[in-house]
């Protein structure tokens, strides 16, 4: 079940990213194949501007990805800590070194006898790093439903295809599933039991346990330095993110105002076009980082947020440009209204003095 469940879901991150690299292919026949994708990835301005509003729903379902994702990672951390706080209590370092080092100094039959324990321990490792991914895909799906309820104005005729929007909820339903994909079937199966227990015997069943909040930070900080410096990347992204979602919101404060083209300013926007795309890349790389990297269900998840992420911005860059354009364009038909208006003024300056000179 364990393997049929990561299979799924490495299958499925594959498939999300084949589209987009067949597009991606420099060859001519494959020109309508490539605007279909980028049809697909239309919405808001760059919607607007396109005849196709076939099969598009508003733009303010944004906010549905983030219900999605918060109800879902929430349910798959509590039922993952639960787990994690009852049946996979990480063991005591001196076992473990004691273990690794009789490995390490050759001693293999001392390493035969507590194989079991070494096992044991590198299996409920794997259970507390997933609560501890799941923690942070909370905070980052916790603040973008805030943005999207608190920060963003969208236009009421702002679209999206309704094929970005199945594959935004795909993402955020996966997404999490994929960080704690090696252990969700042993979570669901004690989630099961619990369940089917309460139900047949009762409260009596349910077993009388003091919950100390030490008990479940304790393992956590003992995942290693590598997990760490993965969330330090992670934060570093998340902060910046939401600095560049508060500027963009910031030009839509005015409802009049939402449909106009404006260049935001700030930064990252002084490095990059696109950096609260960028930001979601750093995020996501925080979390391979502090997964150890050598999960390939997760690497599979950020391949394919890396080319989501590149064609989304490629229309942002479109959006800069026409903004761009439209501005320089205004500042041509001012210049060209002043040049008109100096030009009649001298004019009527030089047919004034002719006038007088001819009186």
């Amino acid at each position: 079940m364990e393997l049929g469940l990561v299979e799924l879901l490495r299958a499925a991150w594959i498939a999300g990213t084949l589209p987009i690299l067949i597009a991606s292919l420099p060859c001519s026949w494959l020109g309508s194949f490539h605007g279909l994708v980028l049809g697909f990835a239309r919405r808001g301005k760059i919607m607007q501007s396109s005849s196709h509003h076939k099969f598009t729903v508003p733009q303010r379902f944004f906010s549905h990805f983030y219900v999605v994702a918060v109800a879902w990672t929430t349910l798959l951390l509590l039922g993952t800590s639960i787990y994690a706080y009852r049946m996979t209590p990480i063991l005591s370092e001196p076992f473990f070194y004691s273990d690794l080092g009789s490995y390490l100094a050759g001693r293999s039959n001392i390493f035969s006898i507590h194989r079991s324990r070494l096992m044991s321990f590198e299996n409920r490792y794997r259970v507390w790093l997933s609560v501890f991914l799941l923690l942070l895909m909370e905070v980052q799906v916790s603040r973008r439903l805030f943005e999207t309820a608190y920060v963003f104005n969208y236009s009421a005729s702002a679209r999206m295809h309704i094929f970005g929007y199945l594959t935004g909820l795909f993402f955020y339903t996966a997404a999490p599933l994929t960080l704690c994909c090696t252990c969700a079937p042993e979570v669901l199966k004690f989630g099961i039991n619990e369940v089917s227990e309460f139900i047949l015997k009762g409260t009596s069943s349910m077993q009388n346990i003091e919950f100390h909040w030490w008990d479940f930070v304790n393992p956590l900080l003992k995942l290693g330095w590598c997990q760490w410096i993965g969330a330090v990347i992670f934060l570093w992204g998340w902060i910046h993110q939401h600095r560049c979602h508060a500027i963009l919101g910031s030009l839509r404060e005015h409802v009049g105002k939402v449909d106009e083209y404006v260049i935001p300013r700030g930064d990252w926007f002084e490095i990059v076009s696109s950096p609260h795309y960028l930001a979601e890349i750093v995020i996501y790389a925080g979390m391979v980082f502090a997964s150890g990297g050598t999960d390939l269900t997760i690497w599979c998840q950020i391949w394919c947020l890396l080319l989501q992420k590149h064609t989304g911005g490629i229309f942002r860059n479109l959006t800069i440009i026409q903004a761009t354009v439209l501005q320089l364009f205004h500042f041509y038909v001012k210049l060209q209204r002043t040049r008109f208006f100096t030009v009649a003024c001298s004019c009527h300056l030089v047919i004034k003095m002719m006038a007088t000179a001819m009186s």
